[in-house]
């Protein structure tokens, strides 16, 4: 994993879905209650793929499918997981009518694949994870933080990414 850093956004590329899993992983086990994390990318950039890795390292057994067609699915480990996803959402009212304030505002984690539908209506405070296609097997990841909870991951991120 090739990795590169700013103040406010820590950037890398992954060379396979594995290697995605594997850094999802990492950021479920650091997870806290009420974390959440916005993915936005094209269809098959890899958002599902780093939402099976948080599960994981959450302690989730269970697969974490995307949930298009039932918009938020829930798993059980260390910390609930709410997986939610607004790609057959077209208007902001109906990701309004959903009643996501439960999942974000809980003690739990929320990830939401196609943020970018809902931006207006989600949590200021955030991870907002860019995902995006590079050739057959790399994606670049940035991650975006918004508020202090989230700078912080990022600074531990970056410290375990370099160890």
């Amino acid at each position: 994993m090739k990795l590169r850093q700013s103040i406010s956004c820590l950037e890398l590329i992954s060379y396979s879905p594995e290697q995605t899993q594997k850094f999802g992983a990492g950021i479920g086990e650091i997870c806290l209650p009420g974390d959440v994390f916005l993915l936005v990318g094209s269809l098959g950039t890899g958002k599902t793929c780093l939402t099976q890795g948080i599960a994981w390292g959450l302690g989730i057994k269970e697969y974490a499918a995307s949930p298009s067609f039932v918009v938020v699915r829930e798993l059980y480990g260390r910390l609930p997981l709410y997986h939610a996803d607004l790609y057959r959402l077209d208007h902001i009212e109906e990701i309004v009518e959903l009643g996501l304030d439960d999942y974000l505002y809980g003690n739990s984690v929320c990830v939401v694949e196609w943020a970018e539908k809902g931006l207006s209506v989600l949590p200021v405070e955030h991870l907002l994870i860019q995902i995006s296609y590079l050739s057959d097997n790399e994606r670049k990841l940035q991650l975006k933080p918004s508020g202090k909870r989230y700078l912080e991951m990022l600074a531990y991120l970056n410290k375990t990414l370099n160890s």
